[in-house]
C-alpha cells in the first residue's frame, strides 16, 4: 500500500496548499487520491495520524535535499552554500518545512504533532511518523552533524572536526536567518561568501 499511501499524503498536501488544515475533509483526500476513505483510515488512523505522517514526510524530504546539496561538486564552502540555498529555498515553498525549522506554526497548517500518538498504529510507516519530530534546534543540530560527515576527510582530526562543525552551523543558522528576513541582492550564497574566508575549515 507504499503507493496509496503517497497519493494520499500527496493529496492531503495540495489540499493544505488550498485552504487550511481545519478546513481540509478527510472524504475528499481520499478521493482526490483515487482510494476509498476506509483505505485513507486503515493506513494513518486519524486526521491527526495523517498529519502526523505528512509532517514527518515533509521533515523527511527537507533532510533528503540538505544530503543531495552537500553531495554536491565543490569544495567545503561551495557545498555548504549549496545546503543553506536548499534550506532557504525549501522553507520559503513549503509551510511545513518553514515550521519545522523556525518553530512557527500557523493556523493555517495541522498543529505541531507533540510527543508520541497515544496508541501505537499497526503500520511500520505510520508508526515511524508518530515518532517524536525534531525541534529547531534539532534539526540545525542534523543537519550540522549530516554535513559533518559529507565534509570530513579521511585525516580530519578532533580540532579540524570541531572547527568544521562551527562552520557548517553557522552556515545553517545564516540560512534560518534569511528565512525570517530574506537576503537582498546575492541572496544566500553573498551572505556565507562574507564570512568564509574568515572561517578556517
Amino acid at each position: 500500500m507504499a503507493a496509496a499511501r503517497e497519493s494520499l499524503l500527496d493529496a492531503a498536501y495540495t489540499a493544505l496548499a488550498c485552504r487550511p488544515w481545519s478546513a481540509v475533509r478527510m472524504v475528499e483526500v481520499a478521493a482526490a487520491a483515487g482510494v476509498s476513505r476506509q483505505t485513507l483510515y486503515n493506513e494513518f488512523g486519524s486526521k491527526d495520524g495523517l498529519a502526523r505522517a505528512l509532517v514527518r514526510r515533509e521533515a523527511d524530504g527537507y533532510l533528503a535535499g540538505v544530503e543531495r546539496a552537500l553531495a554536491g561538486a565543490g569544495g567545503t564552502w561551495e557545498r555548504l552554500t549549496a545546503a543553506a540555498e536548499w534550506t532557504a529555498a525549501a522553507a520559503r515553498d513549503n509551510a511545513l518545512v518553514r515550521a519545522l525549522l523556525t518553530g512557527c506554526w500557523t493556523e493555517r497548517l495541522p498543529a505541531p504533532p507533540r510527543g508520541r500518538a497515544p496508541t501505537a498504529s499497526p503500520v511500520p510507516a505510520q508508526r515511524r511518523a508518530e515518532a517524536p519530530l525534531p525541534s529547531p534546534p534539532d534539526l540545525v543540530r542534523m543537519v550540522r552533524d549530516r554535513a559533518v560527515t559529507a565534509l570530513s576527510g579521511p585525516g580530519t582530526g578532533p580540532s579540524a572536526t570541531v572547527e568544521l562543525a562551527r562552520s557548517c552551523e553557522l552556515a545553517v543558522r545564516l540560512a534560518l536567518s534569511c528565512v525570517a528576513a530574506p537576503p537582498g541582492e546575492g541572496g544566500v550564497a553573498e551572505l556565507i561568501r562574507a564570512v568564509a574566508p574568515r572561517q578556517t575549515v
